[in-house]
């Protein structure tokens, strides 16, 4: 469970399993949906040429897949859309994914912060090293995988501790993963309510998420109240860790850092 993101914030403070009764509709309107879209004429930030379907939106489809076929349907179906894919985010490595043949046609986005950060606000998650360590595999399997440099917690050493994460990739990445992997940088965001949830159950994680001296109030798409860090602070920390992709990982290409 994350000390922070929108997961639990959506779900009651909580980080439930998501299953879904009705795949079969689900599975049929998305191929409808794909088929009037027709082919994607201009690239845009998502992909170049496919259309993105972000089917984690709400949970962790690596842990969902654990108990139910819903993410194994998925995958199938958008194993037949080749003007489509899908795409999820993840804290968990779960190598059942890697016999689900999704030949292209899903994106993994593992989600990657040093390893300091992940022991204190990504409690039982798999660790840093070993989701980097996946990176291979799950090309291999026919995955598209991308990486999320998320969140980037600002405090003391964390230019270090990004730069050594990043060099990590460069040593472990194989050149087939470098030469298709593309990455989001994102700082973080907080929640008042998550906050006081967080000081009864983990306040250690609000030593670094709860910052005031940093942050100022954002409203979301949702209408909820949120944190993040000010203008001007945000714009440093983003043109800072750009820097240090560019030193350590050149062959990353950030498709947007916000």
């Amino acid at each position: 469970m994350c000390a922070y993101c929108y997961v639990p914030r959506r779900k009651g403070f909580a980080n439930p399993i998501t299953v879904f009764t009705h795949i079969e509709q689900i599975s049929g309107y998305l191929r409808r949906h794909v088929a009037r879209q027709g082919s994607k004429t201009e690239p845009d930030q998502c992909d170049p040429v496919s259309w993105v379907y972000d089917i984690g939106e709400n949970s962790d489809c690596s842990v969902d897949a654990l108990v139910s076929d819903n993410v194994a349907d998925l995958v199938a179906t958008f194993r037949g859309l080749p003007t489509a894919k899908a795409s999820f985010a993840t804290k968990y490595v779960n190598r059942e994914l890697l016999d689900l043949d999704p030949q292209g046609r899903t994106r993994i986005r593992f989600s990657l912060m040093p390893d300091a950060d992940s022991r204190v606000i990504d409690v039982r998650t798999s660790r840093i090293a070993e989701r980097v360590a996946a990176v291979d595999d799950f090309v291999e399997a026919g995955y598209e995988v991308h990486l999320n440099l998320s969140p980037v917690v600002l405090r003391d050493g964390w230019e270090a501790d990004w730069a050594q994460l990043l060099r990590q990739l460069d040593d472990t990445l194989s050149p087939a993963a470098k030469a298709q992997a593309a990455a989001e940088v994102i700082m973080l965001t907080h929640n008042r309510d998550l906050h006081e949830v967080n000081l009864g159950w983990h306040p250690k994680a609000e030593d670094l998420l709860w910052r005031p001296d940093l942050q100022q109030p954002k409203r979301s798409q949702n209408g909820q109240w949120n944190v993040r860090y000010r203008n001007d602070v945000k714009r440093a920390g983003v043109e800072r860790l750009q820097e240090l992709v560019a030193h350590h990982a050149p062959w990353l290409r950030i498709r947007y850092a916000f």
